[in-house]
This record gives C-alpha cells, sequence and structure tokens, in this order.
C-alpha cells in the first residue's frame, strides 16, 4: 500500500542504505551494508569545495563476515566520501567488533565498542541494522534447505528465532497458526513448568 499523496514540497537529501548477503565458499556468510547521502542541489564543504548536486556527502560501506550462529570472524569498513580526512579515523576502531554476536545485546556491543568519540556515527548505524540482514540472509535459506530435505517442521523443537518478536508473528496469531501450526500458542516458560511437573 503506497503513501498518500504529500503536500507540495521539495526534494532536497537522500539517505540510501542497502544491505547485501552472501553465502561464501568456506561456509561463512559476508554481510555487506553501504551508506550514502546525497543533495539535490549544489554546495560548498569546508575540506571538499564545491559539491555538484548528487555529490555524495557520505559514501561508506561495511563488510562483517559471520558464522551460522552470527558471530563476527572478521570486519571491514571503507569510507570513499567523508566530510572531512579526520572521518577515516573511524575506519580501524570497527575491528573491536569482532568476536560479538549479532543477537540480544548487539546495540549494546555496538554502543560500548564504537560509541561516542570510540567511532564514527554513521558506520554506528550501518552496523545497528547489519544483524537483521543477518539473519534475512542465513535463517530462510538454511530452513528452505531443510524443507527440500523434508526435515524443518519435524525435527524442530525450538519455534524458529523470529516468531514471538513482532506482531505479525505472534505465538497466538493467524501467520504462526498457519506457517509454524506446532508453535501456535506457544508459551516456553509455561511449558517448562508443565514439562517438570
Amino acid at each position: 500500500m503506497p503513501l498518500p499523496a504529500p503536500a507540495p514540497r521539495q526534494h532536497l537529501h537522500t539517505r540510501a542504505v542497502t544491505y547485501r548477503g552472501f553465502l561464501r565458499e568456506d561456509g561463512l556468510w559476508d554481510i555487506e551494508g553501504e551508506l550514502s547521502d546525497t543533495k539535490t542541489y549544489a554546495f560548498e564543504m569546508s575540506e571538499r569545495g564545491h559539491m555538484p548536486p548528487g555529490s555524495p556527502v557520505h559514501g561508506m560501506a561495511i563488510r562483517v563476515t559471520i558464522d551460522d550462529r552470527m558471530v563476527i570472524h572478521d570486519i571491514a569498513a571503507a569510507m570513499d566520501a567523508t566530510p572531512y580526512g579526520e572521518c577515516h579515523r573511524g575506519e580501524d576502531p570497527m575491528r573491536r567488533m569482532i568476536g560479538v554476536a549479532m543477537g540480544p545485546g548487539w546495540r549494546q556491543a555496538i554502543e560500548k565498542a564504537l560509541g561516542g568519540v570510540r567511532g564514527c556515527t554513521h558506520l554506528r548505524e550501518l552496523l545497528f541494522n547489519m544483524a537483521t540482514a543477518a539473519y534475512q540472509t542465513i535463517y530462510p535459506y538454511k530452513e528452505r534447505l531443510q524443507r527440500q530435505a523434508d526435515q524443518a517442521q519435524q525435527q524442530r523443537e525450538q519455534p524458529p528465532y523470529h516468531l514471538g518478536r513482532c506482531i505479525a508473528w505472534d505465538f497466538d496469531g493467524p501467520l504462526v497458526a498457519t506457517h509454524h501450526p506446532k508453535f501456535a500458542g506457544w508459551q516456553p516458560i509455561r511449558r517448562v513448568k508443565t514439562l517438570a511437573n
């Protein structure tokens, strides 16, 4: 469903963010994120001078290499366009994220390693949503392989990670009942108590 028609307006700025996920031949996963900021008008920058319309104010990319548990094995950052030369100092601190798992506490781990003057604001923002891109890359692909082997529903003892984490995938909702009936009404705490009795 499209947005409602806007009031008359003038387009001034575009921030484009793209994530891509890749399965590597060695069994690890690469998740790449790119961010760019552009203006529709010409302007001046103190270090870069005249900027024609469409010139990137920011042009940055991150690649994380992760395993099936979404633990970071390697990370690289590139800053092709920045407002200031000093901004490039934000690349090396990204390596502090090696060994961190993308999961509960992800944003806090980023803030701890790269927050404030310890890192670049824009690289940090780009990193935040890489966990979602990683999940969208890894788990649907693995589920697809399991379905092809006709094993997914028979072997699963725990619900898929995305169930119970948003309004659409509520354990008591119609999507879970339709697509994952085994876990409809799933309540892990009550289940544990029931099994203990």
